[in-house]
């Protein structure tokens, strides 16, 4: 799902075509470690280099201390950011001073979890999102002047997202499923009075995209597959919705934005090549041209508030590279530098509403996001956070590397590997298949607790993009459809090939864990390949397709078509759902596997963990099931990261290391 465009009209909580696949997956524990605001004056940036010597080992709750900042909004003086952190715990809102100093907390939730959304344009109220125990039903909520909260949706078990200001300032849009559970109508509200209007009534299962700045155009994705999609444009005063992208063929197209002149629609889309690239569609004449392409897929592009800048991110062999280009009267685009800072990938830029200063993150394989502020004036950028753990040496934890291998039909499969330190021939290390949700999700590099506290203790890590993976073209991106459960299992029984090649690995000791689709994949290795990995560890996973399927939340009605597409139909293909669902074949499980859940789930609901945990236990073969009560799909407190951190090594240790 995108969450890119912080500046205005991109609706970044809705779903396009290419992430339609990635619906089952989850920032997992591994990228939902906690972070926290800085209470210091910024730190000088340093590229810590590693040294030789012992490696010290570190508890969960050491990997825990280390904090993870994200989102980012500037006030409407400029002198401050607002961003979320759970230091305390849970996310909450924070604003720091943009020349650095302590973190104020804007919101003081104990028990759910919330999320900063924007500062106001003309004055200190906040907008934040906060959700019930992980059920998704995310509501908007207003912090006044005064620091009291008002609520901008009703309660009730649907969802609200942000959409953005309009360009004078005076209204905001927000999107809301409360009118029929299954479709997201737009509504505009004043800045002042918060009365709504409702702009668009959603009756076709559209999915908003932007709207123009001049609040004459809405742009919408309708996902028809996973590879394939169209664009439709609504005529605010006509009232009329024109699909523009009429094609044959499985082609993607995904809505970006609209330029500030509300001209032009900033496209994705993937015709006649194997990569996403930016196209622009002119309003008045109806005209697609090609804008900018990379040799990679490009994952989102956006204006900056006035239009100055835009900014592009590209999806580079697992790793994100931004591009920022600044705009002239006459459309004339011209790169700008970025600062150069060492260790790590800039990420999430967000200007100021004059465009004087840039904030962004800055996150590596060994250090988790810190944010930053470039002011464009003085040319000098201020970290604003200090994530990792004092107690945490980084010399001590490792750099990822990009490894490929050939499976067993000779595709070429990427990975992200994380070799711990020691390894050798001598002293060989059991290994951990990481596998991704999605199924469409991507492993990337950037810095993970979850997997440098296990390459901390002694196992090698390879995070594997099986075929079906994002970012390595469409070609790659469909080679799983309507397959689940065999040529993607595959590609990870030949990365268990791959990892016992190495000989500094215990090719007996190798087990295959993952999140939410990448718990499917667990538990389909462990009952379709019983004989190939040691132990499982599933996260969420689904363990029963038609049961996944039937349940899925009713604003996923917009994409249900597309879903059935990639994975089946739970009525016309029932048999082939049930030959390829775990649960159903759970008597050949006989390898010991431990299972993560949330009790509100709305994606892969607790039976699920349920039943493939009884079904395991009557096979005698020992399961461990950790149960929390209070999250969803995902992990977002502290205290429940730390339980599932620590069960999870214990019984790796247990089955897995003797």
């Amino acid at each position: 799902m995108h969450c890119h465009s912080p500046s205005g009209r991109r609706i970044s909580t809705l779903v396009s075509s290419t992430a339609l696949a990635t619906m089952l997956a989850v920032g997992t524990l591994a990228s939902a470690q906690p972070a926290a605001p800085a209470s210091k004056p910024a730190a000088k940036v340093s590229a810590a280099k590693p040294v030789p010597g012992a490696v010290k080992k570190y508890t969960a709750a050491q990997f825990l201390a280390t904090t993870n900042f994200t989102g980012a909004s500037f006030s409407a003086d400029e002198k401050r950011i607002m961003f979320s952190s759970n230091e305390s715990g849970i996310f909450n809102a924070y604003s720091i001073p943009v020349t650095g100093g302590k973190a104020e907390p804007l919101t003081k939730s104990a028990n759910d979890t919330t999320f900063a959304v924007a500062y106001f344009p003309n004055d200190d109220r906040i907008i934040y999102t906060r959700d019930n125990g992980g059920d998704e039903n995310n509501k908007l909520y207003v912090r006044e002047l005064d620091g009291k909260e008002t609520a901008l949706t009703p309660g009730g078990k649907f969802r609200a997202m942000f959409m953005g200001f309009n360009r004078n300032d005076n209204v905001f849009y927000i999107g809301s499923n409360e009118r029929d559970p299954k479709f997201f109508d737009i509504y505009k509200v004043d800045v002042k009075t918060y009365a709504r209007t409702m702009l668009f009534k959603n009756e076709s299962g559209l999915q908003p995209a932007t709207i123009s700045d001049d609040e004459k155009w809405i742009a919408f994705n309708k996902p028809n597959t996973t590879n394939d999609s169209d664009i439709f444009l609504h005529d605010v005063v006509k009232g009329t919705t024109t699909r523009i992208t009429p094609h044959e063929g499985n082609i993607a197209f995904d809505a970006e934005t609209f330029d500030p002149q509300s001209k032009k629609l900033y496209l994705m889309s993937d015709e006649k090549s194997e990569f996403r690239y930016i196209r622009t569609y002119d309003l008045a004449t109806d005209k697609f041209a090609d804008h900018e392409r990379a040799n990679w897929d490009i994952s989102y592009t956006y204006f900056s508030k006035d239009g100055r800048y835009r900014i592009t991110g590209i999806n580079e062999d697992g790793s994100t590279v931004i591009r920022v280009v600044e705009v002239g009267k006459d459309g004339k685009e011209t790169p700008i530098a970025l600062p150069k800072l060492p260790g790590g990938e800039i990420r999430n830029v967000v200007f100021s509403k004059n465009s004087t200063r840039m904030a962004f993150y800055l996150n590596g394989d060994r250090s988790p996001s810190n944010l930053f502020v470039y002011d464009f004036k003085t040319k000098k950028a201020t970290q604003l956070t200090q994530a990792l753990s004092k107690e945490i040496n980084p010399n001590d934890l490792v750099e990822a590397s990009v490894v490929r291998f050939k499976s067993f039909d000779g595709m070429v499969i990427p990975n992200i590997y994380y070799k711990p330190k020691g390894a050798s021939a001598k002293n060989k290390v059991p290994a951990i298949i990481w596998v991704h949700g999605g199924p469409g999700g991507q492993t990337r590099r950037g810095y993970s607790a979850q997997i440098q506290h296990l390459v901390n203790h002694g196992y090698a890590v390879l995070g594997i993009n099986n075929r079906g993976s994002s970012g390595y073209g469409k070609t790659f991106f469909a080679a799983d459809d309507r397959k689940h459960g065999r040529e993607p299992l595959w590609d990870c029984i030949e990365a268990k090939t791959w990892l016992a090649s190495q000989d500094y690995i215990d090719h007996e000791r190798i087990a295959i864990m993952g999140g939410s689709y990448g718990g499917y994949m667990v538990a389909s290795a462990l009952a379709f390949r019983p004989e190939a990995f040691k132990v499982g560890v599933n996260i969420f996973g689904v363990t029963n397709w038609i049961r996944t399927l039937e349940s899925i939340p009713p604003y996923w009605e917009a994409q249900r078509k597309a879903l059935y597409e990639e994975i089946g139909d739970p009525v016309k293909d029932r048999d082939f759902l049930i030959a390829t669902s775990p649960l159903f074949h759970a008597k050949e499980i006989r390898k010991p596997m431990i299972v993560i859940q949330g009790a509100n789930d709305p994606r892969v609901i607790k039976p699920e963990s349920d039943d493939i945990v009884e079904a395991v236990k009557k096979n005698g073969v020992p399961v461990d099931y950790v149960v929390f009560d209070d999250e969803g799909h995902g992990f977002s407190k502290k205290k429940n990261t730390l339980v599932a951190y620590e069960r999870i090594l214990a019984f790796l240790d247990k089955h897995l290391k003797k």
